[in-house]
């Protein structure tokens, strides 16, 4: 059922995002290292208050070879106000397996991409289908939350199982030619229509009309999570 539903998102989705999608500052260009940078730092940080950190991150450290060779008073004060310090310690560990076991390049496999430290499903997904075209979901709460909005599915999202559920189906209709725009689209909408908190602007979907919670006016009622 799900993926007779969904299964209609490529086409939907890939238009309004080449037309609607945000102009991000590690967008420009499809490289790894920038786009690891990104991903790593939207953890637990809104996206406007990324722009500075990053811009501020890629002038210091421009290249990996200069990330895993960074002393640490620099590294936390490019990080500092962030939070969580030991991501940017893990992207110093993983820089230097990449520059020992990789020659300095950001390996193009996924399961390379997945021994990494601190890099995990999603953003093994993120940095595989933007910088390298791998048909590789990227499955974030954003995605979570719009998947199941469309099915309107009551598995909880925050079980490893749900969400495995929907990597296999993603992957399953994942556009061979634009993985990273459809990952992307799928974020975006997440972000800016599909939103977590308050109304979600069902006005401007491009998918409401295949979005079995809105045809239900249950909306609200997804995504399912249990309590904590």
């Amino acid at each position: 059922m799900k993926q007779n539903i969904f299964s209609c998102l490529p086409g939907a989705l890939l238009p309004w995002y080449e037309k609607n999608k945000r102009d991000l500052p590690w967008r420009q260009d499809r490289d790894p290292y920038h786009i690891w940078v990104s991903e790593i730092m939207h953890q637990q940080t809104r996206v406007e208050a990324v722009k500075g950190y990053y811009a501020r991150f890629i002038a210091a450290l421009p290249t990996i070879s200069a990330l895993a060779n960074a002393d640490d008073d620099l590294l936390n004060k490019l990080w500092e106000g962030l939070g969580y310090y030991s991501r940017v310690r893990n992207m110093q560990k993983a820089a230097i397996q990449v520059m020992e076991e990789h020659d300095g390049r950001i390996p193009a496999e996924h399961k390379a991409l997945l021994k990494l430290k601190g890099i995990g499903p999603y953003t093994a997904g993120a940095i595989g289908s933007i910088a390298f075209s791998l048909p590789i979901p990227a499955v974030d709460g954003n995605v979570l939350r719009v998947m199941s909005r469309i099915t309107a599915d009551p598995s909880d999202i925050t079980l490893t199982a749900t969400k495995k559920e929907w990597e296999q189906c993603l992957t399953e209709i994942m556009p061979a030619d634009a993985p990273g725009a459809f990952n992307q689209a799928l974020m975006e909408i997440g972000a800016t229509v599909c939103i977590p908190n308050g109304a979600p602007k069902c006005e401007l979907c491009p998918v409401r009309k295949y979005c079995e919670a809105y045809r239900r006016n249950q909306v609200t009622l997804f995504p399912v999570k249990a309590e904590k």
